[in-house]
This record gives structure tokens, C-alpha cells and sequence, in this order.
């Protein structure tokens, strides 16, 4: 330990900055790279969102959104003891007759997926505390999905607050092969209105 302290003493100010600020830039680097991988490679997903409570408003410059597939019927885990508060779930997903993904099951590890069924990781944030004696999982659940908040343009967020609470806003998603997804485009009326670039 003595002898990395040295070490480290030894090394130039200015060279212990750069590599700081290195470390940072690799980082960022690592994020958007990941998501442009997302978007470019994931399978679509239409999601239809749903109104939010009027008194959660716009904060800073983004759109908070819910969808249809924010509550789900947790299925086979409804009345089985919780292993934790909060847990990742993967949910099965498939279109409907209009296009729109809506959960098919709810499920504690990945799950085979066949036709244009696709699986969605996200994480139980309520539905987890029923049961008297022994907390079981609920038969409904709240699921985040990190699709739940949309940045936009500065003043043009109270426009399409009004649309997704009239139920005309939809979101194309991009789902990778492991759950992960991230929002690819607003649909406002059945139009594309923003586009997220890649980088």
C-alpha cells in the first residue's frame, strides 16, 4: 500500500488530471455507444402511453410517460413469497391488432420468445408487498422500464404533456436482445415528431 502511495505521489499533477479526465471521457464513450447499439440493433416496439396524473407536471425539459404495459398482471408470481423490494422481471411482450406491444407474462429470468414476441427487462417498483404474514408478490404489478422520461426541446414539453394525456401520443422503442431498451421515436397522432439520433 506504501509503495502505491509513492508511486502515485512520484506521478505529475497535470499527468494525474488526464488520466482522470480520460477515465470520463471512456466512460460517457461506453454509455452512448451502448445505447446507439440499442437503437441501431434492437427490435421496434410500438408502446401506447397513458395519461399521467395532471399534478405530476413537466419538470425541466422532459415529458414523463407511462404506458400501457406500466401495470401488469404478474401472473404465475402473484401469491409467491418476494426474494426482494424492487427486482429485475423480464416481460413477454406481443402486438396487438393495431400494432401496440402489450404484456403477455411476467417473469423472474428470461423466458424464450417466439414470432414477434419480445422481451422487455424492467424492474417491479410496486405489486411486491401482499400477503400478510409473509410478503408475496401482488396479482397486479408496477413495472419502469427507463422509457419513462422523454427530453424535448425547451418549451415544448406542455404540447405534448396535453397530447399523452388525451391518448395521442406512442412511442417506438428499441428492445436489444438482452431486455434493454430505449426510446427510438415520439409518435404524436400517428406522426413521428422527434427522432433520437444515434450519437
Amino acid at each position: 500500500m506504501n509503495r502505491l502511495r509513492l508511486l502515485i505521489k512520484r506521478v505529475p499533477n497535470t499527468a494525474l488530471f488526464a488520466a482522470a479526465g480520460l477515465l470520463q471521457v471512456v466512460l460517457i464513450a461506453t454509455i452512448v455507444i451502448d445505447r446507439a447499439g440499442i437503437l441501431r440493433e434492437g427490435t421496434e416496439i410500438t408502446l401506447q402511453t397513458r395519461p399521467v396524473d395532471p399534478r405530476d407536471f413537466l419538470r425541466g425539459d422532459y415529458v414523463q410517460l407511462r404506458y400501457q404495459i406500466s401495470t401488469v398482471k404478474l401472473g404465475a408470481l402473484a401469491g409467491t413469497p418476494i426474494a426482494a423490494k424492487h427486482v429485475p422481471v423480464f416481460v413477454k411482450l406481443a402486438p396487438d391488432v393495431d400494432g401496440f406491444y402489450g404484456a403477455v407474462s411476467v417473469h423472474l429470468l428470461p423466458v424464450p420468445v417466439s414470432g414477434r414476441e419480445v422481451l422487455i427487462k424492467g424492474r417491479l417498483d410496486g405489486g411486491f408487498e401482499c400477503g400478510a404474514s409473509v410478503r408475496t408478490y401482488c396479482e397486479w404489478g408496477d413495472v419502469t422500464y427507463g422509457l419513462e422520461r422523454y427530453f424535448v426541446p425547451e418549451g415544448e414539453g406542455r404540447v405534448i404533456e396535453s397530447a399523452r394525456n388525451e391518448g395521442k401520443v406512442s412511442v417506438v422503442a428499441a428492445v436489444a436482445s438482452g431486455g434493454r431498451a430505449a426510446i427510438k421515436r415520439l409518435v404524436i397522432d400517428g406522426k413521428p415528431v422527434y427522432d433520437e439520433p444515434m450519437f
